[in-house]
């Protein structure tokens, strides 16, 4: 919580009792319905919490914008930037419904209004979005096949519609039919070394209707 309140120090009491209660809701749920990897749970402010939140650091989401998180698992990046974010309507899905059912139970415990979480694929969400956001779920040129079409036309932030991607490593061969793609790196803006390979890849897409 410590390195949360340093890098977002304008949280309301409501935010950071809501970020605090994460860890006893994971704790909890993750010691019947495995999500994080044990390892994982007595890190999760800085390797899920944080490292969700890297987004926050490259895109602020506005009042009234809709934002998908594919492949969610245990609701990362989706819970934390909700939380950050409680004027923004985010859609969490993921194909495991034991996963969502996870999910569900951290959006009711801490009594998020913003947050819809459902067992779906991507490729059968019909509605549209001003943002896309992921974690490693798959490389690039599969994630754009699943939601390729899933932007909204109008443009009301920073940055173009597009994809938010959290990913590791050398991307150099992954991202290289993507000229448009900038990658951002965490390292730069958190200091534990978990970021240093740890970036967020930006990707605008073109609106089809």
């Amino acid at each position: 919580m410590e390195e949360i309140l340093k890098h977002f120090p304008n949280l309301t009491p409501e935010q950071i009792s809501q970020f605090e209660k994460l860890e006893e809701v994971y704790t909890e749920w993750n010691a019947k319905i495995n999500v994080i990897s044990r390892k994982d749970i007595h890190e999760l402010y800085t390797k899920h919490v944080l490292h969700s939140l890297g987004i926050a650091k490259v895109m602020e989401f506005l009042p009234g914008a809709s934002i998908l998180d594919v492949g969610t698992g245990g609701g990362f990046p989706g819970i934390p930037l909700a939380i950050l974010y409680p004027e923004t309507k985010f859609y969490l899905i993921d194909i495991i419904a034991k996963k969502i059912r996870v999910v569900n139970e951290v959006i009711n415990a801490l009594e998020l209004k913003n947050v819809v979480a459902e067992q779906k694929r991507a490729e059968t969400v019909d509605e549209k979005f001003d943002f896309i956001v992921s974690r490693a779920v798959t490389n690039m040129p599969d994630f754009v096949s699943w939601i390729r079409h899933k932007t909204k036309k109008e443009n009301n932030h920073e940055f173009t519609n597009g994809i938010l991607y959290l990913k590791g490593g050398d991307l150099t061969e992954e991202l290289k039919d993507f000229p448009k793609a900038v990658e951002f790196e965490l390292k730069n803006i958190f200091d534990d070394e978990f970021f240093d390979t740890k970036k967020v890849v930006y990707l605008p897409l073109k609106y089809k209707g």
